[in-house]
């Protein structure tokens, strides 16, 4: 990695804004007590989303708040790329990827637009409008060529839909991220391959089939010569007698309990197949 170093054209100050701040409190309240300096990262980066970069005072001022050295913070500042150590354009921070996908994809004719509008790379533009770079991979391979624009991606770019873009930038105003071809998210260009059907997915080739094999539902019946003050469950399993030999079946057993709290009912036709029932309500869990 390059070294990086701070802009030697600093601000005298920096000051959180009140949303700046009260943001950066609420990444700190998101770490136990102690910890608060694992927001580091996620404060930096509200002061770069307020002043466009990360600036000396800055760093000095997000130490105090986190009550940690000031090289700690200029360790974290200096080398995570994310961060900008200079000031960027007021309009646009270009960031063209030249890694090997998108090269192979055009990103150089990308490149070389932005050095013949722009000039050398990593510096701010005479008027101040635009600052460019190339960077490494974004993850946007898929879509190749890209560039990202104050954190938005656009993607499938070419020469001249790139030179579109960056007038519109320029006149101020903010284009639609995304594809230049159109796809949705990384589908293939030209559209879907697969799936072209609704059918196979839409549910019509979908049919009634009747699973084989099944037990009639068993009745439910109540032996009215049971206390009814008992809190035991009566099961019904006359509908169709238990075969242990039988495997392709189960059991279904209808179950009255006169309990509205039952802790645990055990189901045991025999040791090879046992049913555990736990639960509040029985009734909400066998469908009675």
């Amino acid at each position: 990695m390059s070294i990086r170093r701070l802009s030697p054209n600093q601000p005298a100050s920096f000051a959180f804004t009140p949303a700046t701040l009260a943001a950066a409190k609420a990444w700190m309240a998101s770490f136990p007590a102690g910890r608060q300096q694992s927001a580091m990262v996620p404060i930096l980066w509200l002061v770069q989303k307020q002043e466009g970069w990360v600036c000396e005072p800055a760093i000095r001022a997000v130490a105090e708040l986190l009550g940690t050295p000031v090289i700690r913070v200029l360790e974290v500042v200096t080398f995570y790329t994310m961060f900008m150590l200079e000031p960027v354009g007021t309009h646009a921070l270009v960031q063209v990827c030249g890694t090997t996908p998108c090269q192979t994809r055009g990103s150089e004719a990308l490149l070389a637009v932005c050095k013949r509008r722009f000039g050398p790379a990593n510096h701010r533009t005479a008027d101040g409008k635009f600052y460019w770079q190339e960077v490494e991979c974004m993850g946007a391979c898929a879509n190749a060529p890209m560039a990202a624009i104050n954190d938005r991606y656009y993607e499938d770019l070419t020469p001249e839909g790139f030179e579109a873009l960056l007038d519109a930038f320029a006149a101020g105003e903010t284009p639609a991220p995304g594809s230049a071809i159109g796809r949705q998210g990384s589908a293939p260009a030209g559209g879907a391959t697969t799936l072209t059907d609704a059918k196979l997915y839409d549910g019509s080739l979908g049919r009634k089939m009747k699973i084989p094999n099944l037990p009639p539902k068993a009745s439910t019946k109540v032996d009215s010569t049971s206390n009814l003050n008992s809190s035991e469950p009566v099961i019904d399993q006359t509908a169709k007698p238990f075969n242990p030999n039988d495997t392709s079946t189960f059991v279904r057993a209808r179950i009255l309990c006169r309990s509205s709290r039952l802790s645990s009912l055990q189901i045991a036709p025999s040791n090879r197949q046992r049913s555990t029932f736990s639960g509040y309500s029985l009734q909400s869990m066998i469908g009675l």
